[in-house]
């Protein structure tokens, strides 16, 4: 079969918000198994960022103090090739190569994918969406832009923090949405051209249609005249 890969980008910081109170809930990701090159990782390349079932009622400074959370630049290490530098084994090159590295892969992936979108742009998704793979939704979707997150109050301060922990995926995000919206102008210009292609088509048509009807009306007017006064 042929699979077509598509993904959904979010703000850094709203989806690193979202997360956590994902997790402040009770949320864990205990089943998945991380797999990098036929393996997962050990509990010393991977550790836990709390004792017991879950998370549930972490603080965001709690969460954002554990340096091994997996929610930090997630989309970065989610849509990368982990095996380029050696999954989860921090020793395996220094941390500056590792980043950049990670962040290389991920745009590349993202650019090669068959069709991705952001949730800032819903709208646009939707279309974008529809023109790849020649679809049409049924309704169109629905910008929601108050979630859980929105409804978080932060400071610049912890913001800034936040943005300091998902750099990565802060970068990735700017290269995510100019790409994006340039793919969405292009569609547009190309949508506007093959419209204008068409209007100017069904007008030569309409041209021609009338051209091939006026001769056959004069001819018909002058046998008529000949034949009327053939009979006087």
């Amino acid at each position: 079969r042929n699979f077509y890969y598509i993904t959904m980008l979010r703000d850094p910081v709203s989806r690193y918000l979202s997360e956590w109170k994902h997790v402040q809930r009770g949320a864990t990701w205990k089943t998945s198994l991380h797999m990098c090159d036929g393996r997962s990782p050990t509990p010393d390349e991977l550790p836990t960022c709390y004792e017991g079932d879950d998370w549930s009622g972490v603080s965001l400074q709690e969460f954002m103090d554990c340096s091994y959370n997996l929610a930090n630049n997630r989309q970065v290490r989610m849509l990368a090739d982990l095996s380029l530098v050696g999954c989860y084994n921090l020793t395996f090159m220094n941390e500056s190569e590792r980043n950049m590295i990670l962040l290389q892969s991920a745009k590349n992936n993202l650019k090669n994918m068959a069709f991705f979108g952001l949730t800032e742009f819903q709208r646009k998704t939707q279309y974008l969406f529809e023109r790849t793979f020649n679809l049409k939704f049924i309704s169109p979707f629905t910008q929601f832009n108050v979630t859980r997150a929105s409804n978080v109050d932060i400071g610049e301060d912890v913001r800034q923090r936040i943005e300091e922990l998902n750099f990565l995926d802060v970068q990735l995000y700017e290269y995510a949405k100019d790409l994006f919206l340039q793919r969405f102008q292009y569609s547009k210009q190309e949508e506007h051209q093959k419209n204008r292609l068409k209007r100017r088509e069904e007008r030569r048509l309409l041209r021609e249609q009338r051209a091939h009807q006026w001769p056959r009306e004069e001819i018909a007017e002058v046998a008529v005249t000949e034949d009327y006064n053939s009979q006087v």
